[in-house]
């Protein structure tokens, strides 16, 4: 049995296939990512570094081949796929040059005793990635997990199993397996298995946490966003700004967990704002096939989501909204769906009160700052929002009050994000964290040996049923 992959450019086209890895093979998988974790995390730390710094050197060598075997699987523009892959090395030496200030051990000697902190890894990791961006989303676990001494399962989503096949390959101490929910239960239930990692949709983070929750194993989690961008009443956008904005909703053709999802600016500004933003699309969005270079979007990665999308649409033009076309995409047997901004909406309308994850984004205008902060936080999810004005001071102060795991200030999507940055959800948008130093702890348990003061040799002691005071814990 095997999982083909086809070309949402051109669905009759197959670009490659993986053989799947039934759930019972698990056992014998697992026990052997075991045994090489016993070696490889007595591997010293800057010897497993010098090899996954060799394995960024050997993405770089790589990057147009596997750029353009990634744009045929996934339907995004050729020119993206080189840079999520050159962004993926990038992260994975910013990485190498960080874990050894992280991973270090750390011991305290002073007047209230001795203590010993030693973060360790889980043992064996489960990584459980989507299609939308593989790469980097694969090695944002794959680069920690790795660095701290864990080995690797690595199930890839079937929408984009290629690509980071071969990545894989390049790295030391990575097992990739191939299949659906079962062989994730298979995972997570294995007990040499010590954590799960996840990005993706809600539904299968659900399962994901409850199988994990129900194993007794720590997890985390990536999940959607339904991300409003917030235009204060004193906005000033460049054309350049414009563009930026644009293809913050509509790279990757929307299906993207941390696009521009709800567009929100003052009623007296709406003209203008809609006049400059149609402008910016014209200029900036053209639809075709990926492998074309001066393309900017693609298809969406499958008819399932073409349909999905296409609904949404309906329905948003049902519910009385203006439906305005930014461009045409190319037709044929392809999976594209023409980008489109919608209008006059409201805010129960699908297309506003859920993750898109397409080429569809309502633009919504508000009266004042309580009524689009109250609007922007009514959603269950809380992964990213954008803030913009021309005063940096008062868009911090506004996004303070918004509820999200990671707001952008005058910016959004992959523009605005940082490797010292932390990233991750709130609310039904996951937990833990990505990128920074909190996205390589994620990866380790701390341990603790620790000698009170008061029982070191020549202590004063303490009476059996005392408690510690805070000079002597």
């Amino acid at each position: 049995m095997r999982i083909d992959r086809e070309n949402p450019a051109r669905p009759r086209e197959l670009v490659g296939s993986v053989p799947i890895t039934p759930p019972e093979a698990v056992d014998v998988i697992a026990r052997e990512a075991d045994r090489r974790f016993r070696e490889w995390s007595r591997t010293p730390l800057l010897a497993r570094l010098e090899l996954l710094w060799a394995a960024a050197g050997a993405m770089d060598a790589q990057v147009g081949e596997l750029a353009v075997l990634l744009a045929r699987e996934t339907g995004k523009p050729v020119a993206d796929c080189r840079g999520e892959i050159s962004f993926a090395a990038v992260y994975l030496r910013w990485l190498c040059d960080r874990a050894e200030a992280v991973f270090a051990p750390t011991e305290v000697d002073d007047r209230q005793g001795r203590m010993a902190l030693t973060p360790r890894p889980y043992g064996v990791v489960a990584a459980i990635t989507p299609w939308n961006a593989p790469i980097i989303l694969s090695m944002l676990k794959l680069g920690p997990a790795l660095a701290a001494g864990n080995t690797v399962l690595l199930k890839p989503s079937p929408l984009a199993p290629l690509t980071v096949s071969r990545v894989a390959a390049l790295l030391p101490e990575t097992t990739v397996v191939h299949g659906g929910p079962d062989l994730v239960h298979a995972l997570i239930a294995d007990p040499r298995v010590g954590k799960v990692a996840f990005t993706g949709g809600e539904a299968a983070g659900r399962a994901i946490a409850a199988a994990a929750g129900q194993a007794l194993k720590p997890q985390v989690l990536e999940l959607g966003g339904n991300d409003p961008a917030i235009f204060l009443d004193d906005f000033a956008l460049t054309p350049d700004d414009y563009e930026r904005l644009v293809l913050a909703s509509f790279a990757t053709s929307g299906q993207v967990c941390m696009a521009a999802k709800r567009l929100y600016v003052p009623q007296r500004r709406e003209a203008e704002f809609l006049d400059a933003y149609l402008a910016a699309a014209q200029r900036i969005l053209r639809v075709g096939d990926p492998l074309d270079e001066t393309v900017t979007m693609g298809p969406v990665v499958s008819r399932a989501a073409a349909d999905r999308v296409t609904a949404l649409i309906s329905d948003a033009a049902a519910r009385g909204g203006r439906i305005i076309t930014l461009a045409k995409s190319p037709g044929g047997e392809g999976y594209f769906v023409d980008p489109i901004l919608a209008c006059g909406l409201p805010d129960d309308a699908a297309l506003v009160a859920t993750e898109q994850f397409g080429p569809a984004v309502p633009l919504l205008t508000y009266r004042d700052e309580a009524e689009v902060l109250s609007r922007a936080n009514d959603s269950d999810l809380g992964l990213g929002a954008s803030v913009w004005s021309a005063d940096e001071d008062r868009a911090f102060a506004f996004a303070a009050r918004v509820e999200a795991g990671f707001t952008f200030v005058n910016t959004h999507n992959r523009t605005g994000m940082s490797l010292r940055a932390p990233f991750g959800g709130i609310k039904r948008s996951g937990y833990g964290r990505e990128y920074a130093d909190e996205g390589l702890r994620e990866y380790t348990q701390t341990t603790v040996v620790h000698s009170p003061a008061a029982f070191r040799p020549g202590g004063p002691g303490l009476p059996a049923r005392a408690y510690p005071s805070a000079t002597s814990s």
